[in-house]
């Protein structure tokens, strides 16, 4: 089955307004914090476990070179910790240090509680649904993305 060129435009437009409208209520609500915005999605990246800068690079969908000056602001701030790859010296993998991961806890109880408050007409099933919507979404472009830097196209039934 396939969108109508119609409803694609329209869900074109509604990712934008959501992105648009996410940035804003970050911005308001983490401003004056000394871990920015991007840095803290670069710290939610780093939370999900010991990885290399390289590979962190690839999932946040920037060069390693641009994610080097994030990482090593974080570092100084003391919410990473960098340290060879042991299964090859020549790259770094990165970590949140205890206080990065205290950082993350706190950053991610702000963003719930905010986040509650301005969904507060909505119902437990009404977000349910949301967020399953969401998860399908994001998981057909990830494949479609994947399937793009890969030569092929994955159709789903």
């Amino acid at each position: 089955m396939t969108v109508k060129s119609d409803t694609a435009v329209d869900l074109v437009y509604q990712i934008f307004d959501l992105q648009r409208a996410v940035r804003c209520i970050a911005s308001a609500s983490f401003k004056g914090q000394e871990t920015g915005v991007a840095l803290q999605g670069v710290l939610r990246f780093v939370g999900e476990g010991e990885t290399r800068a390289t590979r962190l690079a690839e999932r946040l969908g920037v060069s390693a070179p641009v994610l080097s000056r994030p990482i090593a602001d974080l570092e100084e701030q003391g919410f990473v910790v960098r340290r060879p790859d042991p299964d090859d010296g020549r790259a770094q993998v990165v970590a949140l240090s205890p206080a990065g991961a205290e950082r993350l806890h706190r950053i991610e109880e702000q963003r719930v509680a905010a986040l509650q408050e301005l969904l507060h007409g909505w119902s437990e099933e009404d977000a349910d649904a949301t967020a399953q919507t969401l998860r399908k979404l994001t998981e057909s472009l990830k494949n479609s993305a994947r399937a793009k830097a890969a030569g092929t196209i994955i159709t789903t039934s």
